[in-house]
């Protein structure tokens, strides 16, 4: 009877000892604590499978920001990405994630800013000569008064996550190039259009590089899947039409999510 009661409490103690190896071997397992900020092209509008607590955020399952989390298991993941966000829209809503336990940031930002939605209306809506003008704006915005907003929004980046990999992924090519033909819009405007997104992403860039942030090169991560490959990856002009001119899910996996792996 004592031996049977000895190795009774031997096996508790081992059992004790393998749950904690094993707990211990859980949490280690656990990724940093990750926050997704940004735009409708971190929320996943375009991707579908939304949640259905996030309204006009149009955050998703299939975004690049959830499918991250689900690989990885972060310790906590803060989903605060709102489709249609600016700069202003970050700081002034966005950032209540961050702290100095924050392990991973990721962001895209300033494609509001510069007007995205109007020139893609304008372009596709209108003539050559009303579209260039209107690309000439956003590129002037983009120039001369993005950078300061990317400076503002990263700065308080680094102030309430100073311990945080933080990477900010840039923006597709809307169209391939060439393409001989695409439906309802000339090369004029789809050169016109890709040029500015390539000005954009060279701002973000340098401005990420500043900050010390890495940049995850999206235009990279679409080459051959701009809307007129034949295997699009975003939306053309679409129902529901905020869905217009965003990243599917294919996207999202394949072009987004290949990119932060790629800078993480």
């Amino acid at each position: 009877m004592r031996l049977t009661r000895s190795m009774s409490a031997v096996s508790l103690l081992i059992a004790a000892f393998m749950l904690a190896l094993l707990n211990a071997g859980q949490a280690q397992a656990a990724g940093p604590a990750y926050v997704a900020l940004g735009d409708s092209y971190s929320s996943g509008n375009g991707a579908g499978n939304y949640i259905d607590s996030s309204g006009d955020c149009h955050r998703s399952n299939s975004a690049y920001p959830a499918l991250y989390a689900a690989a990885h298991s972060p310790s906590s993941f803060t989903f605060a990405a709102c489709s249609g966000a600016v700069t202003s829209d970050v700081t002034g809503s966005q950032l209540g994630g961050l702290n100095s336990s924050t392990g991973l940031v990721t962001i895209t930002i300033g494609g509001n800013d510069a007007g995205f939605a109007d020139v893609m209306t304008t372009c596709v809506a209108g003539s050559d000569s009303t579209c260039l003008n209107r690309v000439a704006t956003a590129r002037t915005f983009i120039s001369n008064t993005l950078p300061a907003r990317l400076d503002s929004v990263y700065n308080a980046i680094s102030s309430r996550a100073p311990n945080a990999h933080v990477v900010v992924l840039g923006y597709p090519h809307m169209y391939i190039e060439p393409s001989w033909w695409c439906l309802g819009i000339g090369e004029t405007k789809r050169e016109a259009i890709n040029d500015a997104a390539d000005l954009l992403n060279s701002v973000i860039s340098a401005r990420a590089a500043a900050h010390g942030f890495a940049y995850g090169d999206v235009a990279a991560a679409f080459s051959g899947h701009e809307l007129c490959s034949g295997d699009d990856w975003l939306h053309d002009l679409a129902l529901p039409v905020w869905e217009s001119y965003h990243p599917t899910a294919r996207g999202h996996s394949g072009g987004y999510l290949v990119a932060l792996n790629a800078r993480d």
